[in-house]
């Protein structure tokens, strides 16, 4: 199907209604001009998952906003998880007990609040693609083989994905939110890696480096394991890295 080449001449909202009406199985790749690149997984028209190049919420800040687990079981899941190289919400249903349906809630949220960022973008380069590898932890509804974890959640329902976003009908002059996003530094990398949106003030990121530095600070863990230490060593590294970047 042909579909517009750039987001400025359509909506987020008219994009997946089209591609919801084909049935489309691929990937939608939004590219700013500053060279951002954003991705919309779909199958058979379907939203099961997004990818944005910029900081947003966390698996683990959605359930820590939520009270649905307390500090402990977050931090220790997250370093289990980092060491063995498996998905967040596995360890957590697998190895915390935690419920599925609430660790499927938050990832639904949060695939929700990523759309919700990018329908309030005002242009980026529009392209479809069918062989791009969806994400581990797309909302596929299928479960995983053998043992283990069971993906719970299927694909975004039409309701999830188009109720309130913008149409292109909608569009009747430069309303605020249309405005184009403010320039943003050439890698976003030292932001995400400490969860932060880009421009933050020094006081902002400072805190925000206390806080990641006493969460995976080696010597604060003495109990972990080899393969976790090792994690922990490797993100204290990014973490103090991505600092030292941003208020040098």
């Amino acid at each position: 199907m042909d579909l517009p080449g750039r987001l400025r001449s359509t909506t987020l909202g008219d994009l997946l209604g089209a591609l919801h009406r084909a049935g489309s199985t691929g990937t939608v790749e939004l590219t700013e001009d500053q060279g951002r690149l954003h991705r919309v997984y779909l199958a058979q028209g379907l939203v099961t998952a997004v990818e944005l190049d910029g900081a947003t919420p966390s698996l683990a800040e959605i359930l820590r906003g939520d009270r649905a687990a307390d500090e402990d079981v977050l931090r220790r899941s997250l370093l289990r998880a980092m060491a063995s190289q498996r998905l967040h919400g596995e360890v957590l249903v697998d190895d915390f007990r935690l419920s599925p349906e609430v660790v499927g809630n938050a990832l639904r949220r949060q695939v929700v609040g990523r759309l919700a960022v990018l329908d309030r973008l005002h242009d980026a380069r529009i392209s479809f693609r069918v062989a791009v590898r969806p994400p581990r932890g797309a909302l596929t509804g299928r479960g995983a083989d053998g043992a283990g974890w069971r993906l719970w959640d299927p694909p975004l329902r039409p309701s999830e994905f188009l109720h309130g976003r913008r149409r292109r009908h909608e569009r009747s002059g430069p309303a605020p939110h249309a405005a184009p996003p403010p320039a943003t530094p050439a890698s976003s990398l030292p932001w995400r890696v400490l969860g932060l949106s880009p421009g933050a003030e020094v006081a902002e990121i400072k805190r925000a480096y206390r806080r990641l530095a006493r969460a995976v600070h080696p010597d604060l863990h003495p109990g972990a394991s080899d393969d976790e230490r090792r994690a922990l060593e490797m993100r204290f590294a990014e973490v103090t890295a991505a600092y030292r970047t941003l208020v040098a």
